[in-house]
């Protein structure tokens, strides 16, 4: 079976010591493609060079809201410039949480970026934490881009409006959790032509792995779950959930 990870950061430090072996143990499970979003201008440079190393890494370039506090004015040309040889920008968006930057100067880099994705044509990867329905306004200013909302965790009424306005839902390790209820109805009924599924590794292990570090191995599990959420032989599963990211992501 093979597979294709949505969202995984393999160029995070926590896989600095053994990133060759969490490569190869991807290839043995059947991961054939990995969508790698860098989200802040210091490590561009290192996902461009691991994509150089490792054919298998799709690279996406973006200014993700957590370091808003790092990221400087001339961020936005510096992108533009690395999206060149991008399949999406991001991963970027809004986060709300507690102790993030202020809501004006998140939307700021968001803005630039859903700009600078309409005049590339690149799909967006979605961080969207507490801020759905905020990042599904800003949006429909850009009718014609496409994206996903990656590690979807909304409600049914966000799912359906994430998917009127075209968009994928990006599921990954929380579905495999007896708690996440919600997502699971949401996942069972949902039109597979919007489906992705990723690891967010080194993040979001799921309920097998819980307490370790994510990897992108680890998708199969996700695969095989929602097949079986589904009444799907997992094989199907990841033949459309395959589709559906060459068809977004141009790959």
């Amino acid at each position: 079976m093979q597979l294709i990870d949505t969202h995984c950061h393999l160029d995070d430090v926590l896989l600095d010591p053994d990133r060759d072996d969490v490569i190869e143990r991807a290839r043995l499970t059947g991961v054939e493609q990995i969508i790698v979003p860098a989200v802040k201008r210091s490590g561009w440079q290192k996902l461009a060079d691991l994509t150089f190393q490792c054919p298998m890494v799709v690279p996406a370039y973006g200014l993700h809201p957590w370091y808003c506090d790092e990221h400087v004015q001339d961020d936005i040309d510096l992108l533009s410039t690395y999206l060149g040889a991008a399949k999406a920008v991001g991963e970027c968006g809004l986060d709300f949480g507690k102790g993030r930057a202020s809501e004006a100067e998140q939307l700021k880099w968001f803005r630039a970026q859903l700009e600078l994705a309409h005049a590339l044509k690149l799909p967006v990867i979605l961080h969207a934490y507490k801020s759905l329905d905020t990042v599904l306004c800003e949006l429909r200013a850009f009718p014609d881009l496409r994206g996903v909302i990656h590690g979807f965790s909304g409600s049914q009424q966000q799912a359906e409006a994430a998917i009127n306005q075209g968009l994928y839902l990006g599921i990954g390790g929380r579905i495999t959790f007896p708690q996440s209820g919600r997502l699971q109805a949401i996942v069972k009924d949902m039109p597979l032509q919007h489906l992705l599924i990723e690891t967010d590794a080194p993040d979001q292990s799921g309920v097998n792995h819980q307490g370790q570090r994510n990897e992108p191995a680890f998708l199969i599990e996700i695969a095989n779950e929602i097949a079986t959420m589904r009444d799907l032989e997992a094989t199907e599963l990841a033949a459309i959930c395959n589709h559906n990211a060459r068809e977004l992501f141009a790959i």
